[in-house]
């Protein structure tokens, strides 16, 4: 019990640790490591809690992936920290200690996929995948890769947009995890064979029939996914879709979507394809029915701009947390919304209720 104690200690830790802004060599962080890893081999609780902070985030990132759950990645990666420290005596240096990390991740995911035994079979939108959860980019920059961070994982919009996270909901959990490994990560063959457990043979096998899966469930226009952070016309939309929302301004919300606009609202199985089905929800939110007045904050997610929701029912006094639009833009419209409700507010920084003078 005390060792779950000091794990479960840690991972709260990580949840909030800030980037050092004390510059390091590549030498000196790669022997600062070294260090730790041996403290904790001997039982130093604190010396691991250092090595939960260093990893935990983008360990989570890549439960993320694997479960496209915000709150079950949470749980796996503290799963996986009580199964490191568990191990600690077992680990004999013979591959690095990250991917020895990654290992007990990815089979906690892998063992979390079978016990739930939750895959697609066919997806036509986002309303078929009920679980799936937003990400918040200031998380994600957490991960991503610095210059006094060199292993850390990459988190571009590709590889963590939610489209792609829901294509990858149609691959058997092997398939699954070859995939992020090698397409994600970038890790080579031997690694991932390693990882999973198999041969190379049988690693490429299960990384090719999910690149097949994959090529045949996503969008031909991939690229236009590639960009890392927000471009301008990205921030000029949102702040147009919140200008809009705020004014109660239905016309100024249709004009920037798109005709073909979709909008989901996981978990619920609600499908809302085109313009004409997007009058009705303004019509419900804007028109005499309506619950109240809106405010709305920029925020982003999945490295797509993002909107979050207050709603001031009448006879309130106070903008009370509502949901959350992720916005997915083509150009100069927006192409789809995805709404989730505000139980993630927090991990986006984001207050329940907002100040009176709000």
């Amino acid at each position: 019990m005390a060792k779950q104690a000091a794990v479960e200690k840690s991972v709260a830790k990580t949840s909030v640790v800030k980037k050092s802004a004390v510059k390091m060599s590549v030498v000196d962080q790669a022997a600062e490591v070294a260090t730790q890893i041996a403290a904790a081999i001997g039982g130093d609780e604190a010396a691991f809690a250092r090595l939960a902070q260093r990893y935990g985030r983008e360990l989570h990132v890549h439960c993320y992936r694997m479960l496209a759950s915000f709150d079950e990645a949470e749980d796996a990666v503290q799963e996986t920290l009580l199964n490191a420290w568990r191990a600690l005596d077992g680990f004999d240096g013979s591959m690095l200690f990250r991917a020895w990390l990654y290992r007990i991740a990815t089979n906690v995911c892998l063992d979390q996929l079978r016990r739930n035994a939750r895959r697609l079979a066919k997806m036509q939108s986002l309303a078929e995948v009920p679980w799936l959860q937003p990400y918040p980019d200031r998380m994600l920059d957490e991960a991503a890769p610095i210059d006094q961070q060199p292993d850390a994982v990459a988190v571009d919009r590709e590889t963590i947009e939610l489209a792609f996270l829901a294509a990858m909901q149609l691959l058997p959990p092997r398939q699954r995890a070859a995939f992020i490994v090698r397409d994600v990560l970038g890790w080579p063959a031997d690694q991932t064979a390693g990882l999973l457990g198999t041969s190379v043979a049988a690693a490429n096998s299960a990384l090719q029939r999910a690149r097949t899966t994959m090529q045949q469930n996503l969008a031909t226009s991939r690229g236009e996914w590639s960009a890392p952070t927000l471009s301008t016309q990205d921030r000029q939309l949102l702040e147009q879709f919140i200008d809009a929302h705020e004014r109660g301004d239905a016309v100024a919300a249709i004009a920037i979507s798109a005709q073909d606009i979709r909008i989901t609202m996981p978990p619920y199985p609600y499908l809302f394809d085109g313009i004409d089905a997007m009058r009705t929800l303004l019509e419900r939110a804007f028109g005499d029915q309506r619950e109240g007045d809106w405010r709305l904050l920029p925020t982003a997610a999945n490295r797509l701009p993002a909107a979050a929701s207050y709603l001031r029912r009448f006879g309130d006094s106070r903008y009370r947390a509502f949901k959350l639009d992720v916005l997915r833009p083509r150009g100069p419209v927006i192409a789809e919304v995805t709404t989730f409700g505000p139980g993630l507010f927090a991990a986006f920084g984001l207050p329940e209720v907002l100040p009176e003078a709000a």
